[in-house]
């Protein structure tokens, strides 16, 4: 069930200040009138058939997905019940090319992704799938989200152990299967390489600058969503990545 139409911003990353103050910019009404419904959809999708077995006695796991900017996704699981952390960051390539500027160039093997930090006993991995798949991103982008173009905004799920890898693939042909998208899901399941956190004035980027134009345009409508669609596991305060990490 489509939400909202699809469409690309006139408000691209390529746009957005590269600054630990973010000064945010003006649109004239024209602009803005252009590209204020032009967030990706949000999709109605089935839980996973096959998920995780949850150990009582553990109660830590991590997930690290890739879903476009990293601004909206991490910014969609602070608001999830169950969630103790998320991290913007790199994933996909090497320590040495971990840095914006140069990920930003498209060839580093690097998507900007997320580090989920969770209780499984309070939230599982499969649901985590659940919204990373319904609200979080569209898995049907191949190497692009909305406006953002590039490898490093593919749609990706880097797996922590062989049960993750094999609920992520289960998913993906179980959604494929139902044909609940209009198209394909693109979204490969890679080889986790390690995880390397972003510049801090990306971290929280989408809680500490709601009126930001991306934000507004492009993410915040993802938040919205995960409030109208998962209630269940919706938390109003955002659990916020420590400056120390």
């Amino acid at each position: 069930m489509a939400l909202s139409n699809h469409g690309t911003s006139g408000w691209t990353r390529s746009s957005k200040a590269k600054l630990a103050g973010v000064v945010v910019l003006a649109l004239s009404a024209a602009v803005w009138q252009r590209v204020a419904n032009s967030a990706e959809d949000a999709t109605k999708i089935p839980a996973p058939a096959q998920d995780e077995k949850v150990v009582a006695t553990k109660h830590s796991e991590t997930a690290v997905f890739a879903g476009g900017c990293f601004w909206g996704v991490q910014g969609v699981f602070e608001h999830v019940r169950g969630v103790r952390q998320v991290a913007s960051g790199y994933s996909g390539g090497s320590a040495g090319t971990a840095q914006y500027e140069t990920v930003s160039g498209g060839d580093t093997g690097h998507a900007e992704s997320v580090q989920i930090t969770f209780d499984p006993t309070q939230i599982t991995y499969g649901r985590l799938l659940q919204i990373f798949f319904s609200v979080a991103h569209n898995p049907t982008e191949l190497d692009y989200q909305g406006p953002d173009h590039g490898t490093q905004y593919r749609s990706a799920i880097f797996p922590m152990n062989p049960e993750q890898r094999t609920v992520a693939q289960a998913y993906i042909a179980q959604l494929d299967s139902a044909h609940v998208f209009p198209a394909k899901v693109v979204t490969r399941v890679e080889d986790y390489k390690g995880f390397y956190p972003a510049e801090a004035y990306h971290q929280n980027f989408l809680v500490l600058h709601p009126d930001y134009p991306y934000i507004v345009v492009n993410d915040m409508p993802k938040v919205d969503y995960l409030k109208k669609m998962f209630p269940d596991v919706w938390r109003n305060d955002p659990v916020l990545l420590k400056a120390s990490l």
